[in-house]
């Protein structure tokens, strides 16, 4: 699994005063911790007002590759906050994210075709928003990987992203999303699958719960990435045992080192 770190984003209110009062130590502490409990990339999220978001982003960019040289998630709508970014960045990253909505098609497509960046797209539009059905999501995943490959994006740069949506205000939506998973892992082997897992869960008790099982039955049908939080150790620990178990974890390596270096299974005080 391709675990994209989701803790560094504004619209949480510790990160977004942060940003605002530069505070590089914790904006260090938070990439670092994230690293170390097994991200592969970190979500770059600055959440600030279109005329700061720039520089809070070059200053976040330039602030975690002080620290690690993980590569990075640009999380943005804002064509000038990612082209700010793009210029900064050490090593190639991926860029969250392109939908089926033209302001996203005309302002940040272009960016990813440019840089040849790694991109996300999200199965929606202006039209109908998220469909209901998985065909619905595929027709507009179908438009989105043909723009990027026409454009020049190899499919192994693409993570496509069926977009999850809460149990809680539809008890077939999580198997829209499990429909979804397996058809764009049929149609685009190459690519990757991604998804922001907790959506899930929103609004249910229990959360962590609900996400754990979530995770473990879409890697069952071909998820290969998620947008998470590394320190859930529950969480990582039902992911590294999942892929054990369905045979993509060559003699029990991955679960192992992570439970020898500590990073799941109960914590040692």
């Amino acid at each position: 699994m391709i675990i994209i770190g989701e803790k560094i984003n504004g619209t949480r209110k510790a990160v977004g005063l942060a940003i605002r009062e530069r505070d590089t130590e914790f904006i260090k502490q938070l990439a670092l911790s994230q690293v170390q409990a097994g991200s592969h990339y970190l979500d770059v999220n600055a959440g600030t007002s279109p005329e700061r978001e720039p520089d809070d982003m070059v200053w976040l960019v330039e602030t975690i590759q002080e620290t690690t040289d993980a590569p990075l998630c640009l999380d943005s709508a804002n064509p000038k906050a990612l082209k700010a970014a793009l210029d900064r960045v050490v090593k190639t990253p991926l860029i969250n994210s392109v939908s089926g909505e033209k302001q996203r098609l005309e302002g940040v497509l272009p960016l990813a075709l440019e840089y040849k960046t790694g991109l996300i797209l999200l199965a929606l539009d202006d039209k109908v928003g998220i469909p209901s059905t998985c065909a619905g999501r595929m027709e507009i995943v179908d438009h989105l990987v043909g723009l990027a490959k026409d454009g020049g994006l190899e499919e192994s740069q693409l993570y496509v992203d069926p977009l999850v949506t809460a149990i809680s205000t539809g008890d077939k939506n999580a198997l829209i999303t499990y429909d979804s998973i397996k058809a764009v892992a049929t149609a685009y082997p190459k690519a990757h699958i991604t998804c922001g897992l907790s959506n899930i869960s929103f609004g249910m008790p229990l959360r962590s719960l609900i996400n754990q099982t979530f995770l473990s039955m879409c890697i069952q049908v071909g998820l290969d990435s998620a947008i998470t939080d590394p320190n859930d150790r529950n969480l990582m620990g039902v992911m590294l045992a999942a892929e054990m178990l369905m045979g993509k974890d060559k003699y029990c390596q991955n679960y192992s080192r992570a439970y020898r270096a500590g990073r799941i299974g109960p914590k040692n005080i």
